[in-house]
């Protein structure tokens, strides 16, 4: 629900900030984002992967990583918003755009605390604060910036709006954090934190490259085509991060499962991975081939008809949607077994993979080149973690495949109906949703073990 009411915010907030600050002022906010987002691979440097899985196998072990990771987030916080400050210096930016960055830096260095406090309360299976903190920073998030608009304060005050919300959060989360253990006691213990930095690498670099690989199209497509292409593309991939958003929240709640799975109950492990990727079928293919089918009236709900030649990549880069769920559950399996070195090499070589796609596809078809591109470097992200997975003893019984088979033939009579019933996007998802519940109890999708963990779900 909080990534619900983030997503509705967010919508929000982009067109409003768009429009109130026009193309210069709204260029300024969009590099600011950018060189922070640099900045914030290092800042994490992939310790909050690695901690949460940590303190999930062993919860005795939480002062130790708060105490000392704590008080090294904040040295080196500290570090890169002067490094970042001289870098802005030396390569000769304006003024405003000095301070808007480095006020977003700021906030980098909330979102980093923030998340690291969040990785510790997933390890311990509790994510209801991270929700509400959610809900707080986009509630005044937006609230900030609707201020700063009507009283026409500029560009520097929609910055401070950004850094004053996560500011928020991160003081409430430090405050749970706080209440239910206990005050940091800010220690360096450099033998310890060096063990942490080096183990924290692989996921480090993870990040990287799956930065790389999702943001190469974008600056590919505009120095290949132009900014007209890049805008189409980006409009299109804006509707399909909805859906993507909501992996995130799967894949933090259940990692730290997982992890403690691994040390306790091999078996419960494995069920959990089957069921995650029997559920995040279920939930997906559906949702894509309405989509797919719909994308034309979508897009000119959102966007207004001038940006219609955008249906054709949302039709395109809804299919990455599905291949991204079987993924991640995938790596976040491979991560919570001790196997992150797998998942840093199949995301290198899907970077490198989709830059040469791009560097063929995008003189051809343009941003649908650039959409192929993306479907097709998922699909070989499936191929490699399940072949790595396939070695491991967490390899899926045939009956995952037989599940698979029928929830794909079952998502093919759907795809049927509705075509052939053509009816409008809005009489489309409830007639759809009732169809598609009946062919899953017709075919036996839901099982005894289903029902029961829904009943669980709703009490």
């Amino acid at each position: 629900m909080s990534q619900v009411i983030t997503s509705i915010c967010a919508f929000l907030w982009t067109i409003i900030i768009a429009r109130y600050l026009g193309v210069t002022d709204y260029g300024i906010v969009s590099f600011a984002v950018s060189f922070n987002a640099l900045l914030g691979i290092v800042m994490d440097l992939g310790m909050n992967t690695y901690i949460t899985r940590e303190i999930a196998k062993n919860r005795e072990s939480l002062e130790k990583y708060v105490d000392n990771i704590f008080l090294f987030k904040l040295i080196l916080a500290f570090v890169l918003f002067i490094l970042g400050a001289i870098i802005l210096y030396f390569m000769n930016y304006p003024f405003l755009t000095i301070v808007v960055t480095l006020i977003f830096t700021v906030e980098l260095i909330f979102i980093s605390m923030t998340n690291f406090l969040n990785g510790v309360f997933q390890a311990f299976e509790n994510v209801k604060y991270q929700a509400i903190g959610t809900i707080l920073n986009s509630i005044l998030l937006l609230l900030g910036i609707l201020v700063t608009i009507w009283f026409d304060f500029g560009v520097i005050a929609i910055a401070i709006s950004y850094a004053f919300g996560y500011y928020i959060f991160c003081s409430y989360m430090l405050f749970k954090y706080i209440k239910t253990f206990s005050f940091p006691k800010f220690e360096l213990d450099l033998k310890f934190i060096k063990e942490v930095f080096l183990n924290s690498i692989p996921f480090g670099l993870t990040n990287f490259f799956y930065t790389i690989y999702f943001s190469i199209d974008l600056v590919m497509l505009s120095y290949l085509v132009g900014d007209y292409s890049t805008g189409l593309y980006k409009s299109a991939y804006n509707i399909i991060y909805v859906f993507t958003t909501f992996f995130v929240v799967y894949q933090s709640v259940i990692f730290p499962i997982l992890s403690k799975f691994f040390k306790e109950s091999q078996d419960l492990l494995k069920i959990t991975y089957e069921l995650s990727v029997k559920y995040l079928l279920l939930i997906i293919l559906p949702i894509s081939i309405v989509i797919f089918f719909y994308a034309r009236p979508l897009v000119d709900l959102i966007y207004t008809n001038q940006y219609s030649l955008a249906s054709v990549p949302v039709q395109i880069l809804i299919w990455t949607v599905s291949f991204l769920f079987i993924n991640g559950a995938a790596s976040t399996l491979l991560n919570a077994i001790n196997k992150e070195f797998i998942v840093t090499k199949v995301y290198i070589a899907a970077a490198i993979f989709n830059v040469l796609l791009n560097l063929i596809l995008i003189p051809m078809f343009d941003y649908n080149g650039a959409a192929m591109a993306t479907v097709l470097s998922e699909i070989l992200i499936t191929v490699l973690t399940l072949y790595y997975i396939f070695k491991t003893d967490f390899k899926p019984d045939f009956g995952l495949f037989k599940t698979v088979i029928k929830i794909i033939f079952v998502s093919i009579i759907f795809a049927v109906v509705i075509y052939w019933a053509n009816v409008s996007l809005w009489l489309a998802i409830p007639i759809g949703l009732v169809i598609y519940i009946v062919l899953l109890f017709v075919c036996r999708l839901i099982d005894n073990n289903d029902k029961y963990i829904i009943n669980e779900l709703l009490k």
